[in-house]
């Protein structure tokens, strides 16, 4: 995991290394400051040596203007160490993420990756600013300070040792039971985002609904789950400053009384005195710095997991070694294809399935929701992998091709149309970056959308908000064909991507279809059996099997849930899912 991790340091490397050499130097100017005052006590201020003050003195401004400067050095290059590893992180998830395949963003959830990208990695970031600066400077001023302790009076340095060793045993056990509620708390941060995104996705059904007190419930109970779990963590924390109080107390109060003792006896000086008393807070200070970077190592631990997770997660769909770069033309086949969307699922999605559509035909695609049609057509650009069996599109299996190269002959029009934020036109060259505006503008006349573009005042320019929200459902259903379009597939998909356009517009974009792009193979999901009726071939979809492939025609005569469906819809205007008799 530490490794995974450390990958992403990168061009920042020199400034993690010298971030925590500066430290040592800051430390090393802490630690003679003291010594260098007792001399100023002990060989000026008693001796009456003017001299030596000035010197001394001198000394101790140089130290102190090299531990300020070291200080601010190592700050800066700490920051820029962090804030960088940070970015690198960011970047190499993202990265990740798109090479994920839905299976893999099915298994984090949406919620959960966006977890990951912020809160976490931000613990990260400070956790690691915390390992560079305060875990480097700490124990180095630790070990200095009781490292001088000993050098002035290993008998007044002993309790230091002791206190060290039992506060730092105490404050041990009291990270190690606050750690295990961390590891609770972002997985719950998980579903708080998940509350918040898909209530700000859906508030317009929220307030359709009036559904607000519910959401609210909903979003009070996820957030009270992360307060909840941060006050037992902290409940168990705050026993810190009470301890190291009574630690530094008890330590002034001993050095003090012994101290005094001792100078009386003539075998300690007030200068040393001095010095151990300086020496205490630099000693019990570093432990608790320490402490505190142990409570950060413990908070980011969790979130290193989950981020480290993400980065060596691979993807369930692989490119080949030596993958097909072309394809050929729009013919697909199916032999024997079963699927789930769970491996080792005891009931396939899709079961048996043996298809072949010849390049250029137009295949309509009816069934009832839950019938398996989506399933059939992710699995030919291969967004999905087959379980059993194999899929060939122009004439080689789907697995052959590179998938870049076969997602661009492979032109999908998914069932959630997703415009993004721009203009029109930077939406269309989604489809071909390249593309003229004489060639957007020929897509959107063949997906009917050029005639209520040419109706915003700014046309092409119109400026589109995040999810297409300012434009209607049936808009974006023809923007959203017109870019896949712009692609030059030779296989276009529509899933149920008409479903928001009237039966005369839905007609003409299919007649579009059969004069403009004849080459093209054009898969129709539909509801609506006009939508497919006059297409080469229908294929009805009934539980995840083919239960009909044929004509128009032939599919009356022979099959009986496309009979009741066509004459349900021709005498009752209803849908696929309203059958005959129900």
């Amino acid at each position: 995991m530490i490794r995974t991790l450390l990958k992403e340091v990168k061009e920042y490397k020199a400034a993690s290394i010298v971030t925590p050499l500066f430290m040592i130097l800051e430390v090393l100017m802490e630690t003679v400051i003291p010594f260098l005052m007792a001399s100023i006590i002990d060989k000026g201020v008693e001796t009456g040596d003017i001299h030596h003050i000035y010197k001394v003195g001198g000394i101790m401004v140089v130290a102190a203007f090299i531990g300020l400067v070291a200080g601010m050095a190592g700050g800066r290059y700490g920051a820029k160490a962090s804030a960088g590893f940070a970015k690198n992180l960011r970047q190499a998830m993202f990265e990740r993420i798109q090479t994920f395949s839905f299976a893999n963003i099915d298994h984090f959830s949406t919620a959960g990756l966006v977890t990951r990208l912020t809160t976490d990695v931000t613990n990260i970031q400070n956790a690691y600013m915390m390992i560079l600066r305060m875990f480097t400077r700490a124990p180095i001023s630790l070990i200095c300070a009781m490292a001088m302790s000993f050098a002035i009076n290993a008998r007044l340095a002993c309790i230091y040792l002791v206190t060290v060793i039992v506060l730092g045993g105490i404050l041990a056990f009291i990270m190690t039971h606050a750690a295990r509620y961390f590891d609770q708390i972002f997985p719950k941060y998980d579903e708080l985002n998940e509350s918040v995104q898909e209530n700000v996705s859906a508030i317009r059904v929220v307030k359709a609904y009036v559904r607000e007190e519910k959401e609210t419930s909903k979003f009070r109970k996820a957030s009270e789950n992360i307060y909840r779990l941060f006050v037992k963590a902290e409940c168990n924390l705050v026993y810190n400053a009470p301890l190291m109080q009574i630690a530094v107390y008890t330590c002034i109060l001993l050095i003090s009384w012994l101290g005094a003792k001792m100078i009386v006896a003539d075998s300690l000086t007030t200068g040393e005195l001095m010095s151990l008393l300086t020496y205490c807070m630099n000693i019990l200070m570093s432990l608790m710095m320490l402490s505190f970077v142990f409570v950060m190592i413990a908070m980011s631990s969790a979130s290193a997991k989950r981020v480290a997770e993400v980065l060596t997660e691979s993807s369930t769909l692989k490119n080949p070694e030596h993958p097909v770069e072309k394809v050929e033309n729009g013919s697909i086949e199916f032999r024997h294809v079963d699927f789930a969307y769970k491996a080792g699922s005891s009931e396939p999605v899709l079961k048996n399935i043996n298809l072949s559509i010849r390049s250029g035909e137009t295949i309509g695609i009816i069934g009832g929701t839950g019938s398996a049609k989506t399933s059939l057509v992710n699995l030919i650009s291969r967004l999905y992998d087959v379980t059993a069996g194999e899929i060939l599109v122009g004439g080689r299996n789907v697995k052959e091709y590179d998938m870049e190269a076969l997602r661009n002959q492979v032109a999908v029009v998914l069932q959630n149309n997703v415009l993004f934020s721009g203009t029109i036109l930077e939406n269309l060259r989604w489809g071909d970056e390249h593309a003229t505006k004489e060639e957007c503008e020929r897509v959107c006349r063949l997906a009917c959308a050029d005639e209520f573009i040419q109706r915003f005042p700014d046309g092409y320019e119109t400026h589109i908000e995040q999810g297409g929200s300012n434009v209607s459902g049936g808009q974006k259903q023809r923007l959203c064909i017109a870019r896949a379009l712009l692609k030059k597939p030779k296989i276009l998909i529509l899933d149920d991507s008409t479903s928001a356009v009237d039966t005369a517009t839905d007609s003409k974009i299919r007649k579009a279809f059969r004069e403009e792009i004849p080459d093209t193979t054009k898969l129709i999901i539909a509801q609506r059996i006009s939508s497919v009726q006059d297409a080469d071939h229908i294929i009805v979809m009934d539980e995840g099997t083919v239960n009909g492939f044929g004509t128009h025609e032939e599919l009356m005569e022979t099959n009986t849930i496309y009979r009741e469906v066509y004459e349900s819809q021709t005498k009752g205007g209803g849908d696929f899912d309203e059958k005959a008799g129900e």
